[in-house]
């Protein structure tokens, strides 16, 4: 009798700023644990993001709020490597070095429509296709932060050729250039439901509370960008 061959391990990987990680974020980590039937799932804050023309938040404080944000999620790890590798960050290169810890694993990179849309425009995008599956989950097109009634415009992907699977969540219309706008524009962090406005919504609306607090305590992104 043959041994029963081992299961694939399936990895997700998850990077981005998170410049400071919101509710979204945390609801596509949600559906790609729920819906990609993962072992794990790796959350990796940028190092130097090659493609952003502003200085991200220091790394320490955007990884502290990637464990508040994400936590109590089963299976998912705050990965730092990137943001103690020298020079830019490549996604071609984190998933290099995936393969090579985790040989014969499956691997998922967990991604936005919008990032699907500029895929093409990263470094070495055919080396990221050959190391992992894109799960993409869609994303309105002007994601404000703003409670407004009415229809969310989305990116249409039925032109995409690319191969991808798709991650089904609902349409959280919030950016972290939203959150820190509406940090800079109430002149300081602003947590709590009685300050919450169609127009303005409360930071706590728009990232985890404990997200919110620590963007408090450590009086993150007051300075114009």
């Amino acid at each position: 009798m043959s041994a029963t061959p081992a299961a694939v391990q399936r990895i997700g990987v998850f990077g981005g700023a998170f410049d400071p990680p919101h509710r979204a974020h945390r609801a596509l980590a949600e559906a790609a644990l729920a819906q990609l039937g993962l072992d794990a799932l790796l959350i990796l804050p940028t190092g130097q993001a090659w493609h952003k023309s502003r200085v991200l938040s220091p790394a320490p404080h955007r990884l502290a709020m990637c464990r508040l944000a994400f936590e109590g999620l089963p299976r998912l790890q705050i990965d730092a490597r990137e943001t103690q590798r020298p020079g830019p960050s490549y996604t071609a290169d984190t998933l290099q070095e995936l393969a090579a810890e985790h040989p014969g694993a499956q691997l998922y990179l967990v991604l936005g429509a919008d990032q699907l849309l500029a895929f093409q425009t990263w470094q070495r995008w055919p080396e990221v296709l050959r190391h992992a599956t894109l799960a993409v989950a869609n994303r309105p097109l002007h994601a404000d932060g703003s409670a407004a009634a009415g229809p969310v415009a989305e990116p249409d992907l039925s032109g995409i050729d690319l191969p991808f699977e798709r991650l089904h969540m609902p349409l959280h219309p919030v950016s972290a250039t939203a959150v820190r706008a509406r940090v800079r524009g109430a002149g300081g962090p602003v947590v709590g439901p009685s300050e919450c406005s169609t127009a303005a919504p409360a930071l706590d609306l728009l990232v985890p509370a404990a997200v919110a607090r620590y963007i408090s305590d450590h009086h993150l992104y007051h300075q114009p960008e």
